[in-house]
């Protein structure tokens, strides 16, 4: 089945035909709600049927108004007459420059959410607090992310990247100054408010990776866009991992020194935190002047005026590979959030006194994962073959989970070194194929709205996994809450194996790099069903289409 989809997925295209609602059509064509872009084939022989409706579209619709229906047509700018030239695109250097200060703050923001958990033990002294309590300061993210979600995607549908992302490095930027203030054993209340205003911001941040890519950077270089904004938050883990062991040491017999270290960690990261405001403010646009990619070009600047996010959450719950993505990701991505929340704990259950190496250990399974993202994102650049890769990636996420599991507690901190590295180039290195792979099976749907729905799954996810994992780490063994997270990995297996591999914005972009574009006018009526809308855009099944890759 993988071998046959592997083809399925790289088959293009027989021919793309686009109509783009213009004020010169509006009169003419009072029926039709929405524009619609309208999938046709090109066929060598077709019925006289098919010639005759041709004919008469050709009647009907002059050519200057067939070119004023394309995306930059009538206007100049590289439209023209699409049969013969491309819709007219550019990569610009500054491309870089927004991934280089997104992927910054974002890392600045992951660091904040783990620097709590890694040193649980000198927190719990520190504040006179249990652990638990300790554990929700990881978990305050989570429970953020779920309500908040649906208000941050549609701001990024309506106003654009550059509002979303000054919210999410200025929250960012003031819970960092606000822990300042929280440094003294009798304000904990005030360390939690800080946090909650992190875990906003990351509301704001954890959706942009796909929306940066797709907007910024060109079809060959998209995947690794996107696995490199996924790299920024796992290296903030990392370092959230490594750092905060280095800096608040653990000195229970002085409470004086141990605030002094926390202050150190806080004040540095508002310091950090204030710098990558500024360079947002400056560097961060919604969007380059022209669009790098063919798929971009062909749909709107802009949300139409009809435009419904409504509409669009209900167009991505009904696409039935979607939702089973939605799940498979929520797997995987809330196991990973479960065990860096917990790892402290678990390696304190089996090795007394190794606070630092519990932060390498976790340094060294986010950096493992770092490398998995980005050589996933290069593969799937270079093959387009998304199922198959994600189906692999986690299939040994689970066998690393596995081997984790029966290799924690041998007495061997070396080996577990290894372990927890294989674990997480897998288990982090699917990240970006989730992201990459939902915005291929909902295009044109808004990638900040597919983005922010496996986030809030992945939240949702590593709620309970936490949680759950949590009581029986405490109340049993480590390995009662790892074989609770192999059970839920194998399922997750299962569910993507039945995931159908629709490459929609692959194909796009392969039929119109090879000229299979025309411009025809589409007819809507009256009784359109409303399941074939999507906010102002229209995708119709071409006869000449594998299932695995139809329009």
């Amino acid at each position: 089945m993988v071998a046959g989809e592997l083809v399925q997925e790289h088959m293009p295209p027989d021919g793309i035909t686009i109509a783009r609602k213009s004020p010169e059509l509006r009169g003419a064509s009072e029926r039709c709600a929405d524009a619609t872009y309208a999938a046709a084939p090109t066929a060598t022989t077709r019925g006289e049927t098919d010639t005759e409706r041709e004919l008469e579209q050709e009647k009907e619709v002059p050519a200057d108004e067939r070119e004023a229906m394309l995306p930059n047509g009538g206007g100049g700018g590289g439209g023209g007459e699409v049969g013969d030239k491309r819709l007219e695109t550019r990569l610009y250097g500054r491309r870089f420059a927004v991934l280089a200060v997104f992927s910054l703050y974002s890392l600045l923001n992951a660091f904040q959410w783990i620097q709590y958990s890694i040193i649980a033990n000198v927190f719990t002294q520190y504040y006179g607090v249990t652990n638990d309590k300790v554990d929700w300061l990881s978990i305050v993210y989570m429970v953020a992310y779920v309500p908040l979600i649906f208000p941050a995607t549609w701001l990024l549908d309506r106003k654009g990247l550059r509002l979303t992302s000054l919210l999410g490095a200025g929250l960012n930027c003031a819970g960092a100054w606000l822990k300042c203030a929280s440094v003294s054993p009798e304000l904990f209340g005030v360390t939690v408010t800080a946090q909650v205003v992190c875990s906003v911001a990351q509301v704001f941040i954890l959706g942009l990776p796909s929306r940066i890519a797709s907007v910024w950077f060109g079809p060959r270089e998209v995947s690794t866009a996107c696995a490199t904004a996924v790299l920024g938050n796992q290296l903030g883990t990392a370092i959230g991992f490594l750092l905060p062991p280095v800096l608040v040491p653990n000195t229970p017999d002085d409470v004086e020194l141990t605030g002094h270290n926390i202050s150190i960690m806080f004040y540095g990261t508002a310091a950090v935190s204030t710098v990558l405001f500024i360079l947002t403010v400056i560097v961060i646009k919604d969007r380059p002047s022209l669009p790098p990619s063919q798929a971009q070009a062909v749909l709107p600047d802009s949300p139409p005026e009809d435009y419904s996010y409504r509409q669009s959450i209900v167009n991505l719950i009904k696409n039935k590979a979607f939702v089973l993505l939605l799940v498979s990701y929520g797997i995987m991505t809330g196991s990973f959030y479960s065990v860096s929340t917990l790892l402290n704990q678990m390696i304190m259950a089996c090795y007394e006194n190794q606070e630092l190496n519990a932060g390498r250990i976790g340094l060294t399974l986010v950096v493992a994962g770092m490398v998995g993202s980005i050589l996933c994102g290069l593969w799937l650049d270079h093959t387009k073959t998304y199922k198959m890769t994600t189906l692999i990636v986690y299939g040994l996420s689970f066998l690393g989970m596995v081997v984790f599991t029966f290799t924690l507690n041998l007495d061997n901190i070396y080996l577990v070194f290894f372990t927890a590295g294989v674990l997480g180039f897998f288990m982090t290195g699917y990240l970006p194929l989730g992201f990459e792979f939902g915005v291929e099976i909902t295009y044109p749907e808004s990638e900040g709205t597919s983005s922010g729905l496996l986030n809030a799954f992945a939240q949702i996810f590593g709620i309970i996994f936490t949680l759950i994992q949590g009581k029986l780490t405490t109340d049993y063994k480590p390995l009662a809450g790892n074989l609770f997270l192999c059970a839920w990995i194998f399922l997750g297996i299962m569910l993507t194996a039945l995931i159908k591999s629709e490459l929609k914005r692959h194909n796009v972009n392969m039929g119109l790099d090879s000229n299979h574009l025309q411009a025809i006018p589409t007819e809507c009526p009256r009784d359109c069903p409303s399941e074939t809308k999507s906010n102002g855009v229209k995708l119709e099944h071409s006869i000449s289409f594998s299932p695995e890759t139809s329009l």
